[in-house]
This record gives structure tokens, sequence and C-alpha cells, in this order.
């Protein structure tokens, strides 16, 4: 372990977490001034985030690609928090596809709600699938975008699992384009472990998908640009 990643780390924390308390209880009368407000709030917590990964840890976003602006369904890597927070601000206040579990821990679960998050429940129910299209297509009727880690969950470079149902669900029935994203945050920003590593994030976004496509052509297609940071990495 390099002493100075360990110390920026221990720095990171000791302003972060304590400032991400700090925003989670502002939230709630804020949220009482409607959604918008809402959601410039968490829009403003991520920016901090941003600040304190840029000057505490050294890392710092590159993005490739077109950013997609509108109702699209964009389909992310997931490799840790990073990529999370820094999508929010990126996509401009995207409707985030998340756990249930999440959604419902007390306090940050009713804020994630009210901000317009969509609970998923990864049992892959018909109930749950219908629950999460009316939070989808209430998002489209505000004009927001729809992010999913289609993966479901957060993974370490070099691993590629198959893609959750939900995606397809979603694909389906909200008859929205796909932006695929891959991202190679877990290098530097670890899922596990307390130290991060300063460098370079990379977001890159892939052209837009159509709607419409057969499950496995649409499937196949994400889940090769997801990983294309990955098979870069692979390939040396």
């Amino acid at each position: 372990m390099k002493p100075m990643a360990f110390l920026r780390s221990l720095l990171f924390a000791l302003v972060f977490y304590p400032g991400s308390v700090v925003a989670v209880l502002v939230a709630f009368p804020v949220a009482l001034a409607g959604p918008a407000a809402l959601r410039r709030h968490a829009v403003g917590w991520t920016r901090f985030h941003s600040w304190c990964a840029r000057n505490l840890l050294g890392i710092r976003s590159r993005i490739e690609g077109p950013v997609p602006e509108g109702c699209v369904l964009i389909a992310a890597k997931h490799q840790s928090m990073y990529e999370t927070l820094e999508l929010l601000r990126v996509l401009h206040e995207p409707a985030v596809v998340l756990k249930r579990e999440l959604a419902d821990m007390p306090g940050w679960g009713t804020i994630a709600r009210r901000y317009g998050a969509i609970p998923v429940d990864r049992t892959g129910s018909a109930a749950a699938l219908r629950r999460m299209l009316v939070a989808g297509r209430a998002a489209i009727a505000e004009g927001r975008s729809i992010l999913i880690f289609p993966e479901g969950t957060r993974v370490p470079p070099g691993q590629q699992p198959p893609l959750r149902a939900g995606f397809a669900g979603l694909y389906k029935s909200l008859s929205l384009p796909v932006a695929a994203v891959a991202i190679d945050s877990g290098r530097l920003y670890p899922r596990h472990g307390f130290v991060r590593h300063a460098g370079i994030v990379t977001f890159r976004f892939a052209d837009l998908l159509p709607p419409g496509l057969p499950r496995t052509e649409i499937e196949t297609a994400v889940h090769q640009r997801i990983n294309a940071l990955d098979t870069l990495a692979e390939g040396g």
C-alpha cells in the first residue's frame, strides 16, 4: 500500500462522508420546496463528491463520445460508487434505477424516492416490473433520462456478468433508444477496500442503439459496449 494513497483516502473519508451526512439532513427541508429543488440539491452533492475526488484523491473524469440528452435509457457499467454520483452530474438529473433495499433505507431512501429514483426488486417478479415501469413512465413524462446499471451490482474490473432481466423489460416497454456507457472506475475507486488511487476514470458513451431490437440483439450490443474498456485492458 502506498502511504500517500492511504493519506489521500483518509482525508477524503474525513471530508466527504461527514459532508454527505449534512447533505442528506439538509435534503429533508429542501424536499419541501418540490422535486426540482431536491434534484438541484442532489446535483450539488455530486459536485461536492467530484471536488473531493479531484482535489483530495487525485481522481478525475474523462468523457468520451456524445453525452445523450432528453429521454434516453442509459445503460452503464458499474464498478464503484464513483459513477453512481458522477453520472447524476454528467447526465443532468436522470432517474436512477436502484435496488429496493437502498430505496427502503430510513432517511436516505425517502430522499431517493422523492428525487425520482426507480426502485427495482431483484426477484424479477411481474409485479415488481410493473412498479418499475410506472416509475419509468413518470420520469419520461418529465423529460428525464433513465439510468440503469444492467449487470445489477458493482463488479470488479475483469468481471462481465450477464445483464439482469430488468433492463430488457424497461427497454421493451418504454421504447427508448439506449446509450451504453463503458466505465473503468474500479481500478482507482474499488468496490471494497479503503484506499483509492489517483488517476483518470473514463466514461465512454457509445452511439445510441434504437428501440425495438430483439432482446438477444440489444442485450448483446449493450453488454459488449459497457465492457469495452475491460476488453481493452485485457488486450493490453
